[in-house]
């Protein structure tokens, strides 16, 4: 199989993955944190180590990084965190229903309001005027993805950050789709809260995600427990990274997460990024002149989008069209994406529309093995 689906999942890992994983198993099998023996106590240096790289890849301090088990679980605990005593939140219509159903959920409860704003593509002030054009009293703070997992639009962040600074609120960031891929740097960015998974651009295992913090705001917590510190309190800790880090954590991904990163180091994010837009832009070069091909995202100029490409093949749904690629030895992915906010803006909802997103580990001649089939399928 032909793996092009690495906006769900990064596939293969890297073998510096592989090794640190094995290590994490082998090697530092101590619960972090638990106790005072040698166990214990090197499983908790090698955990710290892992957070002070994630730290300087983020530009923030080790205790700022927040290990959790997904992307998913990170946006929950950022946004109900933020929103739990009530206020106005403000979303792009770009967002994943990882942002816009915890969000919706609050709202049905009457606990809060919300707005989506829209975001026009290539146009930074019009974009921001939509967002600013929601702002209310009781904004509380915007919410978005750093790049949409549909259409690989890249949303104007640093911008959008000056904005929140402006108007005393937070911003919080959905970077699944970039993180590993493009630069982020939350200070420069003015990014307060970023949430990612691990099992992507990151390449670690999935089971992985961070949230990463740039304020000083102490978001309410959605879980309590156990953390190894203060455990004659009854209160949770109030220090990072404790206060959202309750229970055992998971040590052998983390560890995945310094394999992933020693792996993107050595490539460079530019490199990583350059590759894998150019394998999205040579399939769209391949099949811009099929007649029954319906190219979503044109592929045209770098910088534009992350390496995300989306096309319909006209009397196919999308799911017909993966499941027939599967068929011929390709992995891709149909449907919505689990964004019907970003498939309404393109007009593709219901029916959805085949995602591509290759890896540095994909080569053009598969891009071009996929070109053929298409062909085949187009006719």
């Amino acid at each position: 199989m032909i793996y092009f689906d690495n906006a769900a999942t990064t596939f293969p890992k890297p073998q510096t993955v592989l090794k640190s994983v094995i290590n994490g198993i082998r090697i530092y099998g101590g619960n972090a944190g638990r106790s005072g023996h040698q166990l214990s106590l090197r499983t908790s240096q090698k955990i710290y180590e892992v957070r002070s790289k994630l730290g300087d890849f983020f530009h923030v301090s080790p205790e700022q990084v927040i290990f959790t088990s997904n992307c998913t679980q990170a946006l929950n605990m950022a946004i109900k965190g933020v929103m739990l005593d009530g206020g106005h939140i403000i979303l792009s219509n770009l967002e994943h229903n990882s942002v816009i159903r915890p969000i919706h959920t609050l709202a049905e409860k009457r606990l809060i309001e919300y707005d989506v704003a829209t975001v026009y593509e290539g146009d930074t002030e019009r974009t921001l005027r939509s967002f600013a054009s929601y702002l209310r009293r009781d904004t509380r703070a915007i919410v978005c993805t750093h790049a949409s997992n549909v259409t690989g639009t890249i949303l104007p962040i640093a911008e959008l950050g000056q904005l929140c600074r402006q108007q005393g609120i937070l911003l919080i960031v959905d970077a699944a789709q970039t993180a590993g891929v493009l630069p982020l740097d939350l200070p420069k960015m003015n990014i307060d809260i970023l949430c990612t998974a691990g099992h992507k651009g990151l390449y670690g295992i999935t089971g992985t995600g961070l949230m990463v913090l740039n304020t000083d705001c102490r978001l309410s917590t959605l879980m309590e427990g156990g953390t190894g510190s203060l455990s004659n309190e009854l209160s949770q800790p109030d220090f990072l990274p404790d206060r959202y880090e309750s229970g055992t954590i998971n040590t052998v991904g983390i560890l995945s997460l310094e394999g992933g990163l020693a792996h993107i180091n050595r490539l460079g994010l530019p490199r990583i990024y350059q590759y894998e837009w150019e394998l999205c832009r040579t399939l769209y070069q391949g099949v811009q002149e099929y007649d029954r091909v319906k190219i979503c995202t044109p592929f045209e100029t770098l910088g534009d989008r992350a390496p995300i490409f989306l096309f319909n093949i006209k009397g196919l749904s999308s799911t017909e069209v993966v499941e027939q690629l599967s068929r011929r030895g390709f992995c891709l992915r149909g449907g919505l994406q689990c964004s019907p906010l970003a498939h309404d803006s393109l007009g593709t909802n219901p029916d959805g529309a085949v995602r591509f997103s290759p890896s540095v580990f994909n080569r053009k001649q598969e891009v071009f093995a996929l070109i053929r089939e298409i062909r085949q399928m187009s006719r």
